[in-house]
């Protein structure tokens, strides 16, 4: 089947080729002469201008085609021909596309913050905010704002990267700084609130939010700090508003919202929603079965070949929480507490939890028959007491 819209899109893309081929063979003949004088000890500078122009034209052709990785080699020989604003910065452009924000740091942070293009700034703020570097996010990201104080998204991102610093008291005054002039910008106004509820403001926090949510802003973070804020100034209903449509965003998957809002049903007198609610966290908070199953069991046998048969038999304990049918777990913590642990009465109830599994097993294998046989016979023929169980014969 041939498509109709398919000869369109090729002569486009052969377009944007065609446009780099003449530019490659541009840079070609510019390069033939550059050697031709130099060969002759000439220094010929419209010569390397016209290199310059011509690699970064190449580069930006292959920009416009999302081809950062051919874009790249043209914007780093024409950096390292000549360092001018124009091949740093796009070759800065380029790296940051590519998600090398170091690189992207080193070549930006040099250049006086006075010829940075507003795009250019923004990349030298996120590229240390991506790096996790804090510090230099906001020292950057200050100065950004000293040139584009309304940039209401870089205003956000440093309210809340001083309030990362524990210094929400410092966001708030950025944030009601903006406020005055726009009063509108739900970034803003969200980081604001965050900001006022860190600080345990939470009348002036509250309110903001509520702000937030008459804007339109009703995500599962505005919902759910609002029910806290609420919960804190003691409004139990107003915060079983906003828990009960924020635990709902969540997909009923928020261990934190499920365990707020059970606290505030049974506190309200919802006493069946508030237990269901609080069992559903618990079962929320539980970690991944699977995972704790393998790490306990490594445990216990790690435990148990460094001779700590203590802490070997707390490790399987753990693991039977996780995997109750472990019939070789239960035979491990009989053993090890009635070999190596004075504890005759728990050596006991594991041989007979183990032998209550072993014996439903419609085809034992050699090894666990012999397990089998073992446990019966040290029932049959040990005094088990507090002590260290005895043989009697």
């Amino acid at each position: 089947m041939v498509s109709s819209s398919s000869p369109r899109r090729n002569n486009a893309s052969l377009s944007s080729m065609n446009k780099v081929a003449i530019l490659i063979l541009a840079l070609v003949s510019v390069l033939s002469a550059q050697g031709e004088a130099s060969a002759k000890k000439k220094v010929v500078e419209p010569v390397v201008a016209d290199t310059l122009t011509l690699l970064i034209q190449a580069g930006d052709s292959l920009m416009q085609q999302y081809n950062t990785f051919e874009a790249l080699r043209f914007y780093q020989q024409a950096f390292a021909m000549k360092d001018t604003l124009e091949s740093r910065t796009k070759l800065a452009d380029c790296y940051y596309k590519r998600a090398n924000y170091r690189q992207t740091a080193d070549l930006l942070k040099n250049v006086p913050a006075g010829d940075l293009t507003h795009e250019s700034f923004r990349q030298l703020c996120y590229s240390y905010q991506k790096q996790g570097d804090n510090d230099s996010y906001i020292y950057w990201t200050s100065n950004l704002l000293s040139r584009y104080p309304m940039d209401g998204e870089m205003m956000a991102g440093l309210i809340v990267a001083v309030v990362r610093e524990d210094q929400a008291w410092k966001g708030i005054g950025y944030g009601e700084d903006y406020f005055k002039k726009d009063s509108t910008n739900i970034l803003v106004n969200r980081a604001l609130a965050d900001a006022y509820f860190m600080d345990r403001q939470f009348d002036k926090s509250v309110m903001m939010y509520e702000r937030l949510l008459q804007q339109g802003d009703s995500t599962f973070n505005t919902l759910y700090s609002a029910g806290m804020c609420y919960s804190r100034l003691d409004s139990l209903e107003l915060a079983y508003k906003y828990f009960v449509p924020a635990f709902l965003l969540s997909g009923m998957q928020h261990a934190g919202c499920a365990y707020r809002l059970g606290v505030v049903c049974v506190d309200t007198g919802r006493l069946d929603e508030g237990l269901g609610y609080l069992d559903l966290a618990t079962q929320l908070l539980l970690p991944d079965t699977t995972t704790m199953r393998a790490i306990t069991l490594s445990q216990g046998e790690a435990y148990y070949w460094m001779r700590q048969y203590d802490k070997a038999v707390e490790a399987w304990k753990k693991h039977l929480e996780y995997n109750p049918t472990s019939i070789a777990t239960y035979y491990n913590i009989a053993s090890a507490t009635y070999y190596y642990l004075p504890d005759g009465k728990q050596a006991k109830t594991y041989f007979e939890k183990f032998l209550e599994l072993a014996r439903k097993e419609d085809s034992p294998n050699a090894q666990l028959t012999e397990m089998i046989k073992k446990a019966e016979e040290l029932l049959r023929t040990t005094n088990f007491s507090d002590s260290k169980p005895k043989r009697t014969r």
